[in-house]
Protein backbone atom coordinates (compact mmCIF):
# COMPACT_ATOMS: atom_id res chain seq x y z
CA UNK A 1 0.00 0.00 0.00
CA UNK A 2 1.32 3.49 -1.08
CA UNK A 3 1.26 6.33 1.19
CA UNK A 4 -0.33 8.79 1.15
CA UNK A 5 1.30 12.58 0.03
CA UNK A 6 -0.79 15.84 1.26
CA UNK A 7 0.94 18.72 -0.97
CA UNK A 8 -0.30 22.24 -0.93
CA UNK A 9 -0.54 24.37 -3.70
CA UNK A 10 -0.73 28.06 -3.06
CA UNK A 11 -2.95 30.56 -5.30
CA UNK A 12 -2.72 34.02 -5.43
CA UNK A 13 -6.28 35.34 -4.13
CA UNK A 14 -7.47 38.64 -5.56
CA UNK A 15 -10.98 38.71 -3.09
CA UNK A 16 -11.14 40.67 0.28
CA UNK A 17 -8.93 39.15 3.02
CA UNK A 18 -10.57 36.25 5.15
CA UNK A 19 -8.95 35.43 8.62
CA UNK A 20 -9.39 31.64 9.30
CA UNK A 21 -9.93 30.52 12.96
CA UNK A 22 -8.14 27.07 14.27
CA UNK A 23 -9.37 25.83 17.57
CA UNK A 24 -6.14 25.42 19.94
CA UNK A 25 -6.35 21.71 21.59
CA UNK A 26 -7.45 21.78 25.54
CA UNK A 27 -4.38 20.10 26.78
CA UNK A 28 -2.47 23.94 25.27
CA UNK A 29 -5.28 25.52 26.88
CA UNK A 30 -5.05 23.64 30.02
CA UNK A 31 -1.15 24.01 30.39
CA UNK A 32 -1.09 27.02 29.71
CA UNK A 33 -3.56 28.22 32.25
CA UNK A 34 -1.86 26.42 34.60
CA UNK A 35 1.56 27.59 33.87
CA UNK A 36 0.00 31.38 34.15
CA UNK A 37 -1.69 30.59 37.37
CA UNK A 38 1.56 29.41 38.57
CA UNK A 39 3.87 32.36 37.55
CA UNK A 40 0.81 34.84 39.26
CA UNK A 41 0.87 32.56 42.36
CA UNK A 42 4.92 32.92 42.85
CA UNK A 43 5.02 36.96 42.20
CA UNK A 44 2.12 37.44 43.95
CA UNK A 45 4.06 35.92 46.58
CA UNK A 46 7.06 37.30 46.82
CA UNK A 47 4.90 40.81 47.06
CA UNK A 48 3.51 39.38 49.90
CA UNK A 49 6.56 38.45 51.73
CA UNK A 50 8.67 41.37 50.78
CA UNK A 51 5.83 43.12 52.71
CA UNK A 52 6.23 41.26 55.19
CA UNK A 53 10.23 41.24 55.05
CA UNK A 54 9.58 45.43 55.61
CA UNK A 55 7.24 45.30 58.31
CA UNK A 56 9.94 43.24 59.87
CA UNK A 57 12.65 45.30 59.30
CA UNK A 58 10.79 48.78 59.68
CA UNK A 59 8.96 47.61 63.13
CA UNK A 60 5.72 48.37 62.12
CA UNK A 61 3.60 45.98 64.08
CA UNK A 62 0.45 46.60 61.98
CA UNK A 63 1.76 46.60 58.52
CA UNK A 64 3.04 43.08 59.63
CA UNK A 65 0.15 42.00 61.04
CA UNK A 66 -1.84 42.98 57.67
CA UNK A 67 0.66 41.51 55.43
CA UNK A 68 0.69 38.15 57.26
CA UNK A 69 -2.94 37.65 57.33
CA UNK A 70 -3.10 38.44 53.91
CA UNK A 71 -0.30 35.74 53.39
CA UNK A 72 -2.36 33.22 55.20
CA UNK A 73 -5.55 34.11 52.91
CA UNK A 74 -3.39 33.46 49.99
CA UNK A 75 -1.59 30.27 51.02
CA UNK A 76 -4.77 28.84 51.97
CA UNK A 77 -6.30 28.99 48.38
Amino acid sequence: MKKEKLIYKYYRYNGSEISAKKEIPFEFRLSSRMILDEICFRYNKQIIEASINDAIENGSREQFMESSQAYKQFIWE
